[in-house]
């Protein structure tokens, strides 16, 4: 493998090394403004090499699966002026078995995915006409070869399909935006449901209906939740933990959210977007409680995270970013949660998010696909609405949790979540 050859020259100068080789096809079908803007298939190579000279981390890329000498040697220039390595390079170790294939994607042919596209759009365009749509419909077969110094060695290959719609409805001076997509390791998608899913989303919002300024609840759909999980992701990030800019440093064993709030990161789920058998750094994955009933459990750590925090990895290399999470379902059916709202806002799509500075919690968003509940019932679509609050206060704040989890893309099982208040601002 090209991967032993980088790792036999490095090792002439190196203490220990690591490499890998990604190389992947895929086909993109885009239909753009109602009609078909392209259909391609690209193939692509990405080798890269990380090295550890006289304890300095050194590393270098390249698509150019020919210059083994060229990108072992920038690697080895780059230790010179790298950050000290607190980590060694992982021996062989066993890791668990997770679907991550899927022979149904190899056969789909680029006409298959268009009639995919134009069926999706078919179906929007039956319930109006007037809805200027877009889509996509994408399929990928990969194969990573991973090798180190100390032995550890895999190859492990996958594949991943999606499909998505978004539609544009401008009506005066107001413009519009829903849709919905899905996309993971398997073939098996349900591209009509996704299309109905989007003519609901549309059909919810053809009234726009006023919303009062102040202290209302929210519910966060499956679609909404990121607008949670974005401060938390980065509150769990190991780094940022060891850094001392995750306001949970040092909170391990306390309650940081309601008792019913339970959240783990799940890299072992069959076909799901993020999962595999090792990390970038050939750790084998694992699954990681991070909040239990409310309880602060685990951080996420990489090699080199671990080791200047004195942790253990989790498997989350490189970044200690998280793979999938799945939060598991309360006891309320959605419905009921709508039910026994007098006045409220329903979240599925915002813009702004991120901005200033998510590590503390605080969000102050502009609610981009948003409902009024009023005397338990939803009775339109709010516009030129902002909502503001605090992720940390939120989450001890959480009212119901929704009793079935679902899909929000391919690495998020959630399930809505009810918000006792936060601050809507109307327009």
């Amino acid at each position: 493998m090209a991967v032993d050859q980088l790792i036999e020259k490095a090792m002439k100068k190196a203490q220990g090394a690591q490499a890998s080789l990604v190389q992947s096809e895929t086909t993109n079908v885009s239909f753009e403004n109602d009609k078909l803007k392209f259909v391609k298939s690209s193939q692509s190579t990405a080798m890269s090499i990380k090295v550890i000279v006289n304890g300095k981390i050194g590393s270098s890329h390249t698509t150019d699966i020919d210059d083994v000498d060229g990108v072992v040697e920038r690697a080895l220039e780059a230790a010179a002026f790298g950050s000290p390595a607190h980590f060694e390079f992982p021996g062989p170790q066993k890791a668990r078995e997770v679907a991550v294939y899927d022979s149904a994607v190899l056969p789909v042919t680029k006409e298959q995915m268009v009639d995919i596209g134009e069926e999706m759009m078919t179906l929007v365009k039956e319930y109006n006409q007037d809805i200027l749509l877009s889509a996509g419909v994408s399929k990928s077969v990969g194969k990573r070869e991973f090798a180190n110094s100390a032995g550890a060695k895999h190859v492990s290959e996958g594949t991943s399909f999606s499909a998505g719609i978004q539609g544009q409805l401008v009506r005066g001076t107001d413009i519009l935006w829903a849709g919905d997509s899905f996309g993971w390791k398997k073939r098996e998608i349900d591209h009509v449901a996704i299309a109905r899913k989007t003519i609901k989303l549309f059909r919810m919002a053809e009234k726009i209906v006023p919303i009062d300024s102040g202290g209302l609840p929210v519910i966060f759909a499956p679609e909404g939740v990121n607008v949670l999980l974005l401060a938390l992701n980065l509150g769990l990030n190991g780094k940022n933990v060891f850094l001392g800019s995750s306001p949970l440093a040092g909170k391990v064993g306390e309650r940081i959210a309601d008792r019913r709030f339970s959240i783990i990161d799940d890299p072992l789920i069959d076909y799901a977007s993020a999962s595999g058998r090792f990390d970038g750094e050939g750790v084998p994955h694992q699954t990681t409680p991070l909040v239990e009933d409310g309880i602060l459990k685990s951080f996420l750590y990489d090699l080199d995270t671990a080791g200047r925090a004195g942790s253990k990895t989790t498997g989350n290399g490189v970044g200690c970013n998280p793979t999938n999470l799945v939060i598991n379902g309360g006891d309320t059916p959605y419905e009921d949660m709508i039910k026994s709202t007098k006045e409220g806002l329903i979240v599925y799509d915002v813009l702004g998010l991120g901005q200033g500075n998510p590590i503390s919690g605080e969000f102050s968003v502009n609610v981009q696909l948003g409902y009024k509940i009023e005397n338990g019932i939803v009775v339109g679509r709010v516009k030129d609405v902002m909502l503001a609050g605090n992720t940390y206060e939120a989450l001890r704040d959480i009212v119901a949790i929704g009793d079935k989890a679902e899909w929000a893309g391919g690495s998020l099982i959630v399930p809505p979540i009810q918000i006792g208040t936060l601050s809507v601002v109307g327009g």
